[in-house]
């Protein structure tokens, strides 16, 4: 792999950080996007050199499966686990107590379910990723069952919120996650108590879940770029 974009190698280096504390004989969460697409790369790296052995990976995505496939790591799922050892995601932002926004990727319901039962949840993202507060720079994301949209979209206006239903990008209509829902973007002006927000939100009738990640990530590694060098650092 040669890629010279510092931004790019700054990922790879993350990704890589994060696969790093991937040990033999675990049940891996694989986690959704461009960073974490690195560190399930390099996990199958580390299996093809025999460097770890008896890796088996939980996806929390189409995408993470056909990655995980791809790079010869073996699929389990929940039904045939007890625990998850450790998960690797990525975020779309993170504040200092490192909650989390997820959901740029419509996959936030999935990854809630497998990040909150691993033993070890890993977050790796660029530092562009950190916030003072959630809700600043990323929309919040809410999967929704398809009959409930417009309700839900009330409800949320009463609690001050801007819903917008998430549309495709080249695809005519709305975003459908893998279970076949819809998913609206929602901007508030702030979010001063995230596990309060989290929990309203999937009181509402029709929500299946939102991108607040209260109180789930254990380690935080940020990518920077410094003076054109990538590097990785543990918040």
């Amino acid at each position: 792999m040669t890629a010279t974009d510092p931004v790019t190698v700054m990922k790879q280096e993350v990704g890589k950080a994060a696969a790093a504390l991937v040990k033999s004989g675990t049940i891996v969460g694989l986690g959704t996007g461009s960073t974490t697409a690195y560190a399930i790369e390099y996990i199958g790296d580390r299996l093809k050199s025999g460097e770890i052995k008896d890796i088996v990976g939980i996806p929390t995505s189409f995408q993470a499966e056909v990655l995980a496939k791809k790079y010869g790591i073996p699929l389990t799922t929940l039904d045939a686990v007890e625990h998850i050892d450790i998960a690797i995601d990525g975020a779309d932002e993170v504040d200092p107590q490192k909650n989390l926004i997820k959901g740029g990727g419509a996959a936030h319901t999935r990854e809630k379910v497998v990040d909150s039962l691993a033993n070890q949840f890993v977050v790796v993202v660029d530092s562009g990723k950190l916030v003072d507060k959630l809700g600043s720079s990323f929309l919040l994301p809410v999967e929704v069952i398809p009959m409930a949209l417009a309700p839900v979209m009330r409800a949320i206006e009463k609690l001050g919120g801007k819903p917008e239903l998430r549309m495709g990008v080249k695809k005519a209509g709305p975003v459908v996650t893998d279970q076949g829902n819809l998913v609206i973007d929602v901007k508030f002006d702030f979010i001063d108590n995230p596990a309060e927000l989290e929990k309203t939100l999937n009181n509402i009738p029709g929500v299946l879940e939102n991108g607040l990640f209260v109180g789930v990530a254990d380690i935080v590694l940020v990518g920077e770029v410094k003076d054109g060098q990538p590097t990785v650092r543990q918040m």
